[in-house]
């Protein structure tokens, strides 16, 4: 895999994964680069293939896995999902730092390939502060809502492992966890800046 290192970003639904990116891509406008998904589910309405998600049927899907073309893969409601190793080059092919954001099964996959990226982990203060945030968004059913809290304590369970991230953010305070994940980010951003110039 040529190019910067990729970033992996792990942790639950609600603990504030999307809003520190979305700060990181508009800092660093053209640094990073996401990779795009593969899933056999159908696509909502205004989703396009290959920007939102390559939309591919199972037995194309599982053909590409059997061939171990993917970094990693898991099932959620009867779908696909997964990360190609195409879906990864295309991002460094451009100069781009990839970010990978991954659930924890999938962190634990990605250690078994030589992707060798950065782990890092998103966390909530706490599961009391992030079934708060999470009733704020006012988007979740109840039922949805008790099944990412579950899934959230597994996943705060699983990443207590020694050695599984390089680097563990409790997003209590915003400002604070956005400048904990620049400093960890920011030899990777200085070389792909750097490589950029010459």
């Amino acid at each position: 895999m040529q190019g910067p290192r990729p970033v992996v970003l792990s942790g639950p639904s609600g603990a504030g994964k999307s809003t520190l990116l979305k700060k990181l891509f508009k800092d660093y406008e053209n640094v990073f680069g996401f990779s795009v998904s593969h899933t056999t589910r159908q696509p909502r309405p205004g989703e396009v293939n290959g920007k939102d998600y390559h939309f591919v049927t199972r037995e194309e899907m599982q053909k590409e896995i059997d061939a171990g073309e993917f970094i990693e893969h898991a099932e959620f409601s009867g779908n696909m999902y997964g990360t190609s190793k195409g879906a990864v080059q295309a991002v460094q092919a451009q100069n781009q730092i990839c970010v990978l954001d991954i659930d924890i099964q999938g962190v634990k996959n990605i250690k078994k390939t030589e992707l060798n990226p950065i782990y890092i982990s998103v966390q909530p203060p706490s599961i009391e502060i992030l079934e708060k945030r999470l009733r704020d968004r006012k988007t979740e059913t109840e039922e949805s809502l008790q099944k990412r809290l579950t899934a959230a304590r597994v996943d705060l369970e699983l990443s207590k492992e020694p050695g599984l991230f390089d680097l563990v953010i409790i997003n209590d305070d915003l400002e604070k966890a956005y400048s904990e994940l620049k400093e960890v980010l920011l030899e990777e951003i200085k070389k792909t800046e750097e490589s950029r110039k010459s």
